[in-house]
């Protein structure tokens, strides 16, 4: 988590600004007078409205920003209206679960808006909040909203410097062939296992069940994914109880510590989500302990019951994506290596055009899009690399395949980084390698294309022309990919499949 990539230290900036949004959201509610709960509520707010808004463009991002009451203050009226009627409060929260995964299909907006309207009801429950204090709880989210807005976009607007690169599109599909509505039945399929089981272990907590439930089924496409999700979010879990142990626990909610070390915790989630979901978790899990101190009613038993109420959730997500609706990891895998080799070819197109002089060609964004693509890659190759995978030949294949494709990312950032430069020239034989890099690229993603040739040795060019050095050095990587996609019928990795 500390040797990730993170360009520009985007991870750095983002986590230290959603410490000053987060605090800035308790500071205002404590300042006004709000309850603890009510003050709690509204610092979870300002954390969701720094996490799960991803739009691609500023104004987007604030108008989802905007849209937040809309789904959360029905869902808390929901909620804390039918506390106290557990039949009706359960049939409304599963509900809840699907509306909140099924508006995944329209894009990062609806995936914000569906997260902050089940972490409302979460939060409901993690905290017993009852119909009376409905009004401060209104008030304290609508503070977090515009305390945390305006760090975002008016003290602190990183997006407005370095623009968001546009989150990829889901997987296509129509019905219940779409990945994120079958994703809304097996999350509501696992989270009413969570939900029944869950109850039976402790009527009071049974809500971490749920959450681990319906979190394991955010970002993932698959059920490799999934099950891989599952696992990490268990192993986080477990070392952030025996850290709560050594923590939480001995501070018995002193406020000064609890709020230093909440702040910590903020910090850990937003600079670890990226590189490695374990950890992450390990600060929800520590976090959660914290607040359970300030709240009064944290015990090691407390902490036991919370591993065991995620160990639960994560059975249900596992049970609901391996017989409910699965989609195949090798299926997620091909769809997401293509599209990410097509936006290869797209960068060197664009690049290509920007050095023959085209002034409206701009290889940039394809190259950021590349990025979030491999990302997904990553991720849908997961399940194929980790250390407990037993499948070593197709483990072997899947590692070959991540470091080619980070290969022809570091060959289009230098040709971006090239082609920006208004004195690069540009001649004839960059046509050619250009021309041969959409070549390899259509070969790799034709399902019954003609064999990839050898490739033929190609004179390395000297120092002073960069952008076609950067055009072979992609040229090989995309040649070498062909033996792990294309030359083992028998185990399928990607689009042999």
């Amino acid at each position: 988590m500390f040797v990730a990539p993170d360009p520009g230290r985007a991870r750095l900036r983002n986590s230290a600004r959603a410490v000053v949004g987060v605090g800035l959201a308790v500071a205002v509610a404590e300042l006004c007078g709000l309850s603890l709960v009510a003050s709690i509520t509204g610092g979870l707010a300002a954390l969701l409205v720094l996490f799960t808004v991803l739009d691609s463009t500023v104004r987007a991002q604030r108008v989802t920003t905007a849209l937040l009451p809309v789904a959360g203050f029905p869902v808390l009226t929901l909620a804390t209206t039918l506390h106290g009627v557990p039949l009706a409060r359960d049939a409304a929260f599963l509900a809840v679960v699907f509306a909140g995964v099924y508006a995944r299909r329209f894009g990062p907006r609806g995936h914000a808006l569906g997260i902050f309207g089940f972490m409302m009801f979460f939060v409901t429950q993690f905290l017993h909040a009852q119909p009376a204090q409905l009004p401060e709880l209104y008030m304290a989210v609508g503070l977090a909203l515009l305390s945390a807005g305006s760090v975002r976009f008016l003290f602190w607007p990183i997006e407005r410097r370095t623009p968001p690169a546009a989150a990829p599109p889901g997987l296509p599909g129509t019905g219940l062939a779409r990945p994120t509505t079958r994703q809304a039945f097996q999350a509501t399929a696992a989270c009413a296992f969570a939900l029944g089981i869950g109850q039976v272990l402790s009527e009071d907590r049974w809500y971490w069940a749920v959450g681990t439930a319906w979190w394991i089924f955010v970002n993932t496409a698959s059920r490799g994914e999934t099950l891989v999700r599952g696992f990490r979010r268990v192993l986080g879990t477990v070392v952030g109880i025996a850290a709560g142990l050594l923590i939480a626990v001995p501070l018995h909610g002193a406020p000064a510590p609890t709020a230093a070390l909440v702040a910590v915790c903020v910090f850990g989630i937003f600079y670890t989500a990226a590189p490695s979901y374990s950890w992450m978790m390990f600060f929800v899990t520590v976090m959660a302990g914290l607040l359970y101190g300030l709240l009064g009613v944290l015990h090691p038993g407390l902490l036991l019951l919370r591993f065991e109420e995620t160990a639960v959730g994560a059975l249900g997500a596992a049970l609901a994506v391996v017989l409910l609706l699965p989609v195949t990891t090798h299926a997620a895998n091909d769809a997401w290596i293509q599209r990410a080799l097509h936006c290869v070819r797209a960068s060197t197109a664009a690049s290509l055009d920007r050095l023959a002089g085209d002034p409206d060609a701009d290889p940039a964004p394809h190259a950021a899009e590349l990025e979030l693509l491999l990302g997904r890659v990553r991720m849908a190759l997961a399940p194929l690399v980790h250390p407990l995978s037993p499948l070593r030949a197709r483990k072997a294949r899947a590692r070959q395949v991540l470091g080619l494709l980070d290969d022809c990312a570091r060959e289009v950032r230098g040709l971006v980084a090239v082609a920006a430069d208004p004195q690069a020239s540009h001649d004839a034989r960059l046509a050619a390698a250009c021309w041969r890099v959409e070549a390899a690229v259509e070969t790799l993603t034709t399902p019954h294309g003609a064999p990839e040739p050898a490739a033929a040795p190609v004179p390395r060019p000297h120092a002073g022309e960069p952008a076609l050095a950067h055009l072979h050095g992609l040229e090989h990587a995309l040649v070498a990919l062909h033996v792990p996609l294309r030359t083992h019928p028998r185990a399928p990795l990607v689009i042999s499949a």
